[in-house]
């Protein structure tokens, strides 16, 4: 099963929409500065808070990249 095929089932399971290929795209961005900028545990967990945050992607990664350390 290949990663877009898992999420779309996965998403299916919770009877949302998959993100599109470019929100995809943008949520990867995310979970990389999150990565990079702390531990790598910190992606899945900066994803979680992002889909509960109740904002636009681009307000997501703003906010990701304000507390990314210089």
């Amino acid at each position: 099963m290949t990663r877009d095929e898992w999420i779309e089932a996965f998403a299916r399971e919770l009877g949302v929409e998959p993100p599109t290929p470019e929100q995809a795209e943008k949520l990867l961005a995310l979970a990389g500065t999150a990565a990079h900028s702390s531990e790598r545990t910190a992606a899945p967990l900066a994803c979680y808070v992002a889909g509960h945050a109740g904002a636009s992607i681009e307000e997501i990664l703003a906010a990701a990249d304000r507390v990314r350390p210089d």
